[in-house]
């Protein structure tokens, strides 16, 4: 079995706050991530019956929903930021991206992969602009399938492959709740995605509470495993109770490698560590 790739998400569990930024890539570079992942929008691109919804923040304060996007957004200053630290800790990052903005935003930086979001799966345009950079920047493509139909995920796909390899892309199963139910996971459609598209990569991303679904994604054919981290899953926010901390992505991580080490070849054969005990049990 080959190394997995695993991603650890963290998305808007910031909170615009540079000390739990640092802690978050510290986290994920500890556990043993590959990739430590982000989310760059542009706050108008939210739908418009969004926009004016009043919610609680983070900060203590109640604001309307594109508000608080500004709020929480990061700028170039922080990216720049992320870049210079994350080579420090010697680990990779990348961002989501979720309109064209965003897009132009992240050509400014050197990263091996970018992510079109379940949100955006339907945005052709976006699908085929990002594909074109990666197709020009020799980077991979990840398409996360949460929310979609298998129809949605086939034209995306397509719009994607126009301009890359298919060996170039990589399909995300996820469910799009927060948390998710396990009974809602339906993890055999990883084999279903690797069937329907043998040469793109197949992966996981998990929203679930728990560790062993996404090691078992892993036994079923996913290459890649993205999980949100958090320092605290009581935080406000939708994403925190979908998050592992640092002790669970740990967990994960290590149960990942295990299973990798533990799967082998498939063929029986007799250990040289078994010989011992074959012969004291057996005589022979």
């Amino acid at each position: 079995m080959k190394k997995t790739y695993i991603i650890g998400e963290v998305g808007a569990n910031h909170q615009n706050d540079r000390n739990i930024l640092k802690r978050l890539i510290d986290i994920i570079q500890v556990a043993g991530c590959d990739l430590v992942k982000f989310q760059k929008r542009n706050p108008n691109c939210i739908p418009e019956d969004q926009k004016n919804v009043i919610r609680k923040t983070p900060w203590g304060t109640e604001e309307t929903y594109l508000e608080y996007r500004k709020k929480l957004e990061l700028g170039r200053d922080d990216y720049d930021w992320i870049d210079y630290y994350c080579n420090q800790r010697g680990i990779k990052w990348s961002a989501s991206v979720w309109d064209i903005d965003s897009l132009e935003f992240m050509k400014h930086y050197q990263v091996p992969l970018l992510k079109i979001p379940s949100a955006l799966i339907t945005n052709l345009d976006l699908v085929e602009e990002t594909a074109k950079h990666c197709h020009q920047e020799n980077m991979r493509l990840v398409i996360s399938t949460g929310m979609s139909t298998e129809d949605e995920i086939d034209q995306a796909i397509y719009a994607a492959s126009k301009h890359l390899d298919y060996s170039q892309i990589i399909v995300l199963h996820c469910t799009s709740t927060y948390p998710a139910a396990l009974k809602e996971l339906n993890l055999s459609y990883v084999k279903v995605l690797r069937e329907r598209y043998p040469f793109c990569q197949v992966g996981y991303s998990g929203h679930e509470l728990t560790l062993g679904t996404s090691v078992a994604a892993v036994y079923l054919g996913a290459s890649v495993i993205e999980r949100h981290v958090t320092i605290d899953r009581e935080l406000p926010g939708t994403d925190h109770r979908a998050s592992l901390t640092m002790w669970g992505l740990l967990k994960l991580v290590s149960g990942i490698r295990e299973l990798e080490t533990a799967y082998g070849d498939g063929v029986k054969q007799v250990y040289p560590s078994e010989l011992p005990i074959r012969k004291k049990l057996r005589g022979i």
